[in-house]
């Protein structure tokens, strides 16, 4: 049985059962797992332990870490082809007579370099009954949203100190296999477009919460508006509710015992939507009346307009404000004054210096400035390679006054979707099929996915890659575009997940030497 998981988790699931566990269908032994550090979490992200112990597992262990031997069981490893997790594999046989397993069988995650392939051969040939490539080299974040685990790949696809070294091209060349990866599992092979620019240079027990494809409300409510969620979950608390004492009502024997058989399902459900609740007034709790007033400036800055659609014609005068209000931080002037200089299309050096003097953040002053390096224009005299990308009118759609911007990657979806991408800014790596006309007609290669959304099935689908980093808004536009557009799912995914604090950390970063940045995986 597959885990019940949707989207690319699934996918990958299948995969790995039909690569890795298929080749033990005939076995009723019992097997160990042995997994490194990227392995156990793209596990962790795709499966549980039941359905782990359905294929016939029954412990999981790490293979870097010292392990007692269970001579008599035979052991799968599903590792990376890095020289750490080789030397686990082969310590675990390198003594021919005090072997840990009875055998191993070897799945690495992608391709294995000569050199570590002939390591192994050399060292334990005989020990090894099967070793296979799989070609999943990216984690399902989520149904719609795929990340590759590099939290470095801003830094070393953007930093000037970078540009005589070959480290960009080699992070691009990573980058390019492991998509390579997501278009097989997804049994895809897709037309590519792309666009790079030229640069210059409570009171009780407190409990963890973990939120999870399983959790069906959570995969509701992820994306939606705190004010919609807030709304939403008391009702479904009412329900529930209601729903309890309408069976308590009934005092015939029968009903009674039904009730007591569906008591755990309604406590487990309640309990849920708790906790659910708990989480979004403490987001709630986070939403005071000067956070408010910043959002709003945010929101008039970035568009240019008031929320009754007014122009903003001083954009000085909505900055000043927030620059003089004391209860917020640094990275929120930050913010700001970006904004500030976006709408104005650049300020003055005078300017620049004026504000970050005032505001007293010389030692974050690089957040500001190393936007330069990503071909924004900071100051005024910069002379920018690229025209500013059309927005699509949004002016009708319904929205709360503090979220009316809409990210640029939704206009781009929507735009490739109705096939009105322009080839000179998107040029084409290779065609798309030649039945794809932006209706969501598909080419005759894919094929029924019998456990994967029926509806989708004569549908097509976008895959949107984002270099540096995808934030949370531009996940969100995934979802809302595949609603809106019935005939294509949109697959969104980036080398790591950007919040606005780690974007302005990972700008800041771009002007220090390579052996200064320390950038934390996701």
């Amino acid at each position: 049985m597959a885990p019940a998981a949707r989207g690319l988790k699934s996918f990958v699931w299948q995969k790995l059962k039909s690569a890795v566990f298929d080749d033990f269908t005939k076995e009723e032994e019992w097997k160990v797992m042995l997994l490194d550090d990227y392995t156990t979490k793209l596990l962790s992200l795709c499966c549980k332990m039941t359905d782990l112990l359905a294929e016939g597992v029954t412990v999981v262990e790490n293979v870097y870490k010292t392990r007692e031997p269970v001579p008599h069981m035979k052991a799968i490893y599903l590792i990376t082809p890095t020289k750490k997790s080789v030397d686990g594999l082969i310590d675990d046989f390198i003594n021919k007579s005090s072997s840990r397993y009875k055998a191993a069988y070897v799945y690495f995650t992608d391709f294995c370099p000569d050199s570590l392939f002939n390591k192994i051969k050399a060292s334990c040939a005989k020990s090894i009954k099967k070793c296979k490539e799989i070609n999943i080299s990216f984690f399902p974040y989520e149904s719609q949203v795929f990340t590759l685990n590099i939290p470095d790949a801003f830094y070393r696809c953007y930093s000037p100190t970078l540009e005589k070294t070959k480290d960009k091209d080699a992070v691009l060349q990573v980058m390019a296999e492991q998509i390579v990866t997501l278009c097989a599992t997804l049994d895809e092979n897709p037309g590519v477009r792309y666009k790079r620019y030229k640069t210059e240079g409570s009171g009780g027990k407190e409990k963890e919460a973990i939120l999870e494809e399983d959790d069906d409300l959570w995969v509701k409510m992820r994306h939606k508006h705190i004010a919609d969620v807030i709304e939403e979950i008391p009702k479904l608390l009412k329900d529930a509710s209601s729903k309890t004492k309408a069976a308590e009502g009934k005092l015939s024997i029968s009903a009674l015992s039904q009730l007591m058989k569906k008591m755990p399902l309604y406590r487990k459900e309640i309990s849920k939507q708790v906790l659910h609740l708990n989480i979004a007034e403490d987001c709630m709790s986070k939403f005071k009346s000067n956070i408010e007033r910043l959002c709003k400036t945010e929101q008039d800055l970035a568009l240019g307009t008031d929320a009754e659609g007014a122009k903003v014609k001083d954009s000085m005068r909505v900055l000043l404000p927030v620059l003089l209000n004391k209860n917020h931080d640094s990275y929120d002037k930050i913010r700001a004054i970006l904004l500030y200089i976006f709408s104005t299309n650049g300020t003055t050096q005078e300017n620049l210096d004026k504000l970050i003097q005032n505001v007293h953040i010389e030692s974050d002053s690089d957040m500001i400035r190393n936007w330069k390096y990503l071909d924004v224009p900071v100051i005024s005299s910069f002379v920018a390679q690229q025209h500013k990308y059309v927005r699509r009118d949004r002016s009708k759609e319904e929205t709360f006054q503090l979220s009316r911007w809409t990210p640029v990657i939704k206009d781009v979806m929507e735009d490739a979707i109705e096939n009105k991408l322009d080839s000179k800014d998107w040029p084409y790596c290779s065609r798309c099929p030649p039945t794809w006309n932006g209706s969501g007609a598909v080419s005759a290669r894919q094929k029924p996915r019998a456990s994967y959304r029926e509806e989708r099935r004569s549908g097509a689908r976008l895959i949107v890659f984002v270099i540096g980093g995808v934030t949370y808004s531009e996940m969100r536009s995934a979802y809302e575009v595949s609603e809106a557009y019935k005939s294509c799912e949109v697959v969104i995914g980036s080398t790591h997940i950007l919040t606005p604090r780690k974007l302005l950390e990972e700008v800041k970063s771009l002007s220090k030497p390579k052996d200064m940045v320390c950038i934390k995986d996701e």
